[in-house]
């Protein structure tokens, strides 16, 4: 038993030797493997053998894509405004032996060159472009740190700007200013609504009165045919009747008090033909009279020498007919004395005033 133990500690000593000359580096990673402290090569995915005593893993590195967020730092713009900025760092590194003997601290270095990279890109700007050119400051950033991590075996894949913190004087002003925007793009929009509206409704208006107007232009143009067509009948009516001056005298004494009905006449004026209506009704029945009585007259168209125009035999007493005859003859005479009279006392009233009161007519 004591003479095996030797063979057992040898064994466990070439199991240990063998396990250390064995290293199994996995899927994106990467070791940087140093030969009595001097770099050798580095380790990539899979299974690799070293020598044992001679050989030591120096650096592991993950070669998968980084995100680095930075503390807020405070930048002053080109308008001396400090505003804190906050950015976002995506990298990869794709040579290990570069990112382990280029740089100290690689996460360090890359954070303090984007900050003095970002004071110098929003020292060039003012508040307001570096409130709206998020993009163009990405770009910048990227293109310098691109540049300079190059040689430390890093690759800056984007660099983005997560928050823009203004002071809160300019926050408080900045939210005035989009006030009043917002207000006068309500109030522009409310004048626009407003001008839509009453040019609408002054549309509306105009169709409306034409459509009007074209309506009591087509009554109008109706109610005249239909006066037309009225006046035509009558007149064919009366000259198919084959009307005689009595009954168109007549007709024309029915119509005279008409004129009298309308509102604000102080007096009214007979016209002329008044009295050439009433001679020629009174000369129709007067005539009327003279054809049922016999006469010795001599006749009108015969002249004055003319032969006397012999008469039948005169009757002892009139009959009804010339009796109404004659009483209609001495009324429409009295009518026409009557409407004499009226016209001189409207003419009278008419020069004094319309406080005159007219003279009572005598009865005679």
């Amino acid at each position: 038993m004591l003479d095996a133990l030797p063979l057992i500690i040898l064994a466990v000593l070439c199991v240990a030797l063998a396990m250390s000359a064995i290293r199994i580096v996995p899927q994106a990673r990467a070791y940087n493997i140093e030969r009595f402290g001097r770099y050798t090569r580095t380790l990539g995915p899979g299974l690799n053998f070293l020598i044992p005593g001679v050989d030591r893993v120096n650096t592991r590195f993950d070669l998968r894509e980084h995100v680095f967020t930075s503390r807020p730092q405070p930048v002053i713009t080109e308008d001396n405004l400090v505003v804190n900025i906050d950015t976002v760092l995506y990298y990869q590194i794709t040579e290990p032996k570069a990112a382990a003997y280029e740089v100290a601290n690689y996460i360090q270095a890359i954070d303090q060159l984007t900050v003095t990279t970002l004071r110098n890109v929003i020292g060039s700007m003012d508040l307001e472009r570096t409130l709206t050119s998020r993009e163009e400051i990405n770009t910048r950033l990227r293109g310098v740190l691109d540049d300079t991590t190059g040689k430390w075996g890093i690759r800056v894949n984007r660099v983005e700007i997560k928050a823009i913190d203004p002071p809160p004087t300019i926050k408080e002003a900045m939210e005035k200013q989009m006030r009043a925007d917002r207000d006068k793009r309500a109030a522009i929009l409310h004048a626009e609504g407003e001008r839509q509206a009453r040019i609408l409704k002054a549309e509306g208006a105009r169709q409306q009165a034409i459509l009007e107007a074209q309506g009591d232009q087509q009554a109008a143009i109706l109610r005249a045919d239909g006066e037309a067509q009225a006046v035509e009948r009558v007149f064919q009516a009366v000259h198919a009747n084959n009307a005689d001056a009595k009954l168109l005298a007549y007709k024309y004494l029915e119509t005279l008090p008409q004129l009298a009905n309308g509102e604000g006449n102080t007096f009214w004026v007979i016209p002329g033909e008044f009295t050439e209506a009433v001679k020629n009704v009174s000369h129709a029945f007067a005539g009327e009279a003279v054809r049922s009585r016999p006469s010795t007259e001599k006749d009108e168209d015969a002249g004055a020498n003319g032969p006397a125009r012999i008469a039948g035999p005169e009757p002892s007493q009139p009959s009804a007919s010339e009796r109404a005859a004659v009483d209609a003859a001495e009324a429409a005479r009295q009518a026409v004395e009557d409407a004499r009279d009226d016209v001189r006392r409207a003419g009278v009233a008419g020069v004094r005033g319309p406080e005159a009161a007219p003279r009572p007519r005598e009865e005679g």
